[in-house]
């Protein structure tokens, strides 16, 4: 059974930062590329950052330069350090196994 368990989200101030991780279990982690979603009320679901088993990344336009994605296989977990945040990163963070499988989400609030 794939489990993927979110952490780390909150409410936190424009600027500030919080760092996203995500607890694997049920299939072949170090194999899998893993990645980060978000979805805020009344937007599609859209790609936030994404890790490929050879740890390459990719990231969306709107957080380069500001998030960074990690993963730690050992630990069978997936990070994303969030810095420099905005009110529109505002948005319910998924945790996602080669866009198969979905944790529950962490809910994130960037606001003054």
């Amino acid at each position: 059974q794939v489990q993927l368990v979110e952490s780390g989200g909150g409410l936190v101030q424009p600027g500030g930062s919080l760092r996203l991780s995500c607890a694997a279990s049920g299939f072949s982690f170090g194999a899998s590329g893993m990645g980060w979603y978000r979805q805020a009320p009344g937007k599609e679901r859209e790609l936030v950052a994404f890790i490929h088993n050879g740890y390459s990344t990719n990231y969306a336009d709107s957080v380069k330069g500001r998030f960074t994605i990690s993963r730690d296989n050992a630990k069978n977990t997936v990070y994303l350090q969030m810095n420099s945040l905005k009110p529109e990163d505002t948005a319910v963070y998924y945790c996602t196994a080669m866009g198969r499988y979905w944790g529950q989400g962490t809910q994130v609030t960037v606001s003054s």
